[in-house]
């Protein structure tokens, strides 16, 4: 999908917030902006692997992640603090910043649950049809994650406090477990 990057080769995927809207405070924010192995709306599938590459050339060239609204190059609405790809998706956390009038506005609507999604924008570098015709990226060069009003991945969703504690808990007792085999082996 293209908009609004026209000759600079840019697509955009959309993921949706959960029913919750996702902040912490007045302004913090964090999810999954994609999903690993779930076909979108478009019937494009983001691999593992995807984001690395490009997350790396971004800290090396000491650059970041943009946060738009509505993929809006001229309108950004705050700052991603932290961008990784871990083994469910691609997971960012950042702060809406209400002084700038479109981070207000996104504040507000995300707070009445009239904005409840996500989008990457992104160039593919490297990708290939399946059985199923659905193209899979392997390889992906992220510019920017915004806030949309409507999502094409349902499956990835900006979490609530709560399901980042739960996710975090699951992840330590998983560690733990793991440590006490190996002490039993």
């Amino acid at each position: 999908m293209n908009n609004g990057y026209g000759s600079l080769g840019l697509e955009t995927k959309f993921a949706g917030f959960d029913r919750e809207t996702g902040l912490k405070g007045d302004c913090e924010i964090s999810g999954y902006a994609s999903v690993f192995g779930a076909a979108d709306q478009g019937g494009d599938v983001v691999l593992k692997g995807a984001y690395l590459g490009s997350l790396k050339a971004l800290a090396k060239g000491g650059r970041a992640v943009k946060m738009l609204w509505q993929h809006d190059p001229t309108r950004p609405i705050g700052v991603w603090d932290e961008v990784r790809e871990d083994k469910k998706g691609l997971w960012v956390k950042g702060r809406i910043l209400a002084d700038v009038q479109a981070g207000a506005e996104a504040l507000a609507l995300i707070s009445a649950g009239a904005i409840d999604g996500l989008s990457i924008g992104y160039r593919t570098l490297r990708a290939e049809k399946d059985q199923k015709g659905r193209r899979l990226l392997h390889e992906i060069d992220i510019w920017e994650v915004s806030l949309v009003t409507f999502p094409m991945l349902p499956e990835a969703k900006v979490e609530t406090e709560a399901q980042a504690d739960d996710q975090l808990a699951q992840e330590l007792m998983a560690g733990l477990a793991a440590a006490r085999e190996e002490l039993l082996a």
